[in-house]
């Protein structure tokens, strides 16, 4: 019985307030790939027990497999023992324990979704986060259904050499007609979405780690076998990654061998298949030649992140998907911490926090907003958003303030030593974090089920020689969710007196000295703190850390700005300084209230400063140069002006490297690079020079001095960041750099990724043509998510004064190319649709211009992923 059928109706909402326990759990499913040039056949075995008093068992399923059997116990059941519809198989009646069979047929070199099995590179290769299980076969794909899987892969040998799947390996040997099998054992139980398989002819990276027990475990990673030279760094990766879980949680790796695999077709970055990780090339691949700086600590974050699963998501599991912060959140936050003990701590919490502004802030304060544990969705891919992860990252980042680390250790002892092997909720890990603490986190749950990003207001009030901190918050309303409750929030903040010198003056009231600033706990909407005996001239150092995930308000004077620039031991305290001082002036220019030509003397005065600083880490001076971006200034307005932001941006940049320009270029020329090396004070120079030539490509003579630097590097960053700098610039040879670039490189699809998205970014006026004569570009594909991503979400989320065109080009674009990637893979589709839902956010005009494509799309949509998303997005 064939179970291909047309769309029927949307999806329905499923609600986490519905949820119940599975009626059936299942022991164990042995699994068989029948792997041919056209087709997979694929044979489950599942063994299972009743749970609940639901006599018909009811199976997850899709319209792209066709049903070959079904037997109960051995025997096979006629079509009138069963019903087979679109999205389920459902047998009418079961006994309390037995065994189901079913065989499925399907068509991975179809299956442009690339989520179940798909065909790839000449490789077979599966996705089943979050519901890719069920169009393999019919199962309980759920994440509360757990099971042991024993798996035999049989394929072509010359043709697919290597056969992979979950856990530690067993037999395997020849068939018949140029045949071979594999089989793999996973001796832990997991949910259908862990479940991996991989058959191809792929080179292969050995390697191995011991344990902190003395257990030997052999790593692998396969790639393409032109590309494994290129995997060295992810190999080192992965080993720091075991040995810092190991040191910082005690977290030992639990199988023979760990196996990463990097496919050029993938939907997500990675994924955390139970010892079967499989990767975009993005996060495997990297050499100086074709990697930057940014692309190696992303290797390094991405390999660690989902090392880290294997405890966080894989050993402790989700039991629905309305938890998946439980494994994301937590997870984000473990790799951030790594990623801070390999390269600096300061500049990667600047980094991160960067990116939460970037994305999280504008989702948390549009249309698609929803609390980090979701009550309600559709589609559930639409919900792996910064939210979930960034944010949720940043509520696990706050209980380890409130409680302390080594309290949050003993928590995370704990969460494991109860729920190993379990499905789990939010609430059982904040349990686990308050039994280990002490500490009552009740109001702190909040966070996990109240969207929005609060805004934070303090200001000061003297009362004889006392300093009053008054701390208000706020949280706007949100789809659904109307009434905001105060949130119980860590803030850390310092003093430094008139000389610049840090002091502790004694608080009244609830909050304590730590070696890092005074941390209060903001719980109600209203809170005022006293600080003792506050000399006259001190400044107060506000959110120090970004202790809390909120927009900041506060009465700091320009004047006080600067001197927090220049004397904060806080890093991002410091940073944040700044990018208030370049933000403040640069909104008063856009409402006409300033000159941008008129620069106060607090920033001309600073800026020149920090040229002269010899003593700040270069990366994080490099930050302190570097002007607030277009959208960070654009969250701090009610009505977005793109057009005039970014006028006002580029004229301040010209005028400070114009009052600065010997300066600027004589930092610059000191910066100039020996041999090529990753030590961190290498990519912080490299990170700093690129940050001066930015200010450098506004003088006289740029265009040499961009020739200079792109055809002098030795590196991918270096290469980069001239490109970037000349694919915006009117240079008159900028057409044939941009071609002999490609040319250079056209046999490397991650640095062509590169070359797009530094065209997609360009703020030329011919951008958005641009844009549409790369889309005909024979290196372009737009099945392929990382080529779509590299040009079309570069310009669209980053090319803000050109994706805002007047005319409403950008916007139709988007959605154009919207509605043609729909047709070949939704989920990467919906996650194009934000930018257009962002409307309210704009003026009148092109408020109507948004909205118009977004109808226009809401016409041409055939999915479930992307009809949600715009359905939401026009109200």
């Amino acid at each position: 019985m064939d179970a291909r059928a047309s769309a029927n109706a949307p999806k329905q909402e499923i609600r986490l307030a519905d949820y119940q326990p599975p009626a059936f759990s299942i022991e164990t499913i042995d699994l068989v790939f029948r792997l041919e040039d056209e087709v997979a056949v694929v044979e489950a075995t599942s063994n299972f027990k009743r749970e609940g008093d639901v006599r018909s068992l009811t199976l997850d399923g899709g319209p792209y497999m066709s049903l070959k059997r079904v037997a109960l116990n051995g025997v096979e059941l006629g079509g009138n023992a069963y019903t087979l519809n679109r999205e389920s198989l459902s047998i009418h009646e079961v006994p309390d324990a037995f065994t189901l069979t079913v065989v499925t047929e399907l068509r991975p070199k179809e299956n442009t979704r690339l989520e179940g099995l798909y065909f790839s590179g000449g490789n077979y290769c599966t996705q089943c986060e979050a519901e890719g299980f069920r169009h393999i076969t019919y199962y309980l794909d759920r994440p509360d259904v757990l099971a042991r899987y024993n798996v035999r892969i049989e394929a072509d040998k010359a043709k697919f050499p290597v056969l992979l799947s979950n856990g530690n390996p067993g037999a395997m040997g020849d068939l018949a007609g140029g045949r071979h099998f594999a089989e793999w054992h996973d001796p832990h139980p997991k949910p259908a979405y862990l479940f991996a398989m991989v058959a191809g002819k792929l080179g292969c990276l050995t390697d191995s780690f011991t344990t902190a027990s003395g257990k030997e475990v052999t790593l692998n990673i396969y790639a393409a076998e032109a590309d494994l030279a290129k995997c060295d760094y992810a190999m080192a990766s992965l080993q720091r990654s075991m040995k810092w879980d190991e040191e910082v949680f005690g977290l030992e790796y639990d199988l023979d061998v760990y196996n990463i695999v990097a496919v050029s077709d993938f939907n997500m970055g990675a994924m955390e298949n139970k010892g079967l990780n499989v990767f975009n090339t993005k996060y495997v691949l990297a050499s100086p030649a074709t990697a930057t700086d940014a692309d190696f600590d992303h290797v390094e974050g991405v390999i660690g992140h989902e090392y880290f699963h294997n405890w966080t998501g894989n050993r402790v599991t989700c039991r629905d998907w309305f938890q998946l912060s439980l494994k994301e959140g937590l997870t984000v936050f473990r790799d951030q911490e790594f990623s801070s003990d390999m390269t600096s701590r300061a500049v990667k919490r600047l980094d991160d926090v960067r990116t939460l502004r970037m994305i999280q802030f504008p989702e948390d304060g549009g249309p698609l907003a929803h609390p980090v544990r979701p009550e309600k969705y559709i589609e559930i891919n639409n919900f792996y958003t910064a939210t979930v992860y960034n944010k949720g990252a940043e509520v696990i980042r706050m209980m380890h303030r409130l409680i302390g680390a080594d309290a949050f250790r003993r928590g995370m002892d704990l969460y494991f030593e109860r729920h190993d092997g379990q499905a789990v909720t939010c609430e059982d890990f904040v349990c686990a974090m308050e039994d280990a603490s002490g500490v009552d986190l009740k109001h702190f749950r909040l966070w996990y089920s109240q969207a929005g990003t609060p805004s934070l207001t303090i200001k000061r009030e003297r009362d004889g020689t006392d300093l009053i901190l008054k701390l208000e918050q706020q949280t706007k309303a949100t789809p659904g969710q109307g009434e905001k409750k105060p949130l119980h929030m860590p803030v850390l903040v310092g003093w430094l007196d008139a000389d610049g010198n840090e002091i502790q003056p004694a608080l009244e009231g609830e909050g304590v000295w730590t070696e890092d600033g005074c941390l209060l706990e903001l719980t109600a909407a209203h809170q005022a703190y006293r600080f003792r005996d506050v000399p006259d001239g001190a400044v107060p150092s506000l959110l120090r850390a970004f202790t809390a995930p909120v927009s900041l308000d506060h009465d700091l004077s320009p004047t006080e700005l600067a001197f927090l620039v220049k004397h904060d031991r806080d890093a991002f305290a410091r940073w944040e300084a700044a990018q208030y001082m370049y933000g403040d002036f640069l909104l008063a220019c856009v409402a006409g209230k300033a000159n941008v030509k008129d620069v106060p003397s607090e920033i001309s005065t600073t800026f020149s400063h920090l040229l002269k600083d010899t003593v700040t880490d270069r990366a994080l001076l490099a930050e302190l140069l570097t002007l607030p971006s277009e959208i960070a200034i654009g969250q701090r307005m009610d009505v977005l002006e793109p057009s005039k932001i970014f006028d006002a941006r580029e004229a301040l940049l010209a005028g400070l490297a114009k009052a600065n320009s010997e300066a600027l270029t004589s930092l610059y020329m000191s910066l100039k690079p020996g041999s090529y090396d990753l030590k961190q004070e290498s990519k912080a120079q490299r990170r700093l020079r690129n940050a001066l030539l930015r200010y450098i490509s506004q003088l006289p003579g740029a265009d040499d001095v961009l020739r200079a630097h792109l055809d002098g590097a030795d590196n991918m960053t270096d290469r980069i960041a001239a490109l970037a700098m000349i694919a915006s610039s009117d240079m008159a040879d900028r057409e044939a750099v941009l071609e002999a670039f490609y040319t250079e490189w056209q046999h490397d699809d991650l640095v062509i990724d590169k070359w797009f998205a530094v065209q997609g970014q360009s703020t030329r006026k011919d951008a958005v043509a641009r844009v549409l004569e790369l889309m005909q570009h024979p290196a372009f594909k737009l099945a392929n998510p990382n080529r779509l991503r590299s040009l079309v979400t570069s310009f669209s989320m980053l090319n803000q004064a050109r994706f805002h065109e007047a005319d409403g080009s950008g916007y139709r674009l988007l959605a154009d190319t919207i509605a043609r990637v729909d047709k070949i893979n939704p989920q990467t589709a919906a996650r194009l649709v934000a930018p257009l839902g962002r409307w309210r956010r704009m003026g009148e005009d092109r408020q109507v211009l948004m909205k118009t494509a977004l109808e226009r799309l809401r016409a041409q949509v055939e999915s479930d992923d992307v009809r949600e998303l715009v359905d939401k997005s026009l109200g």
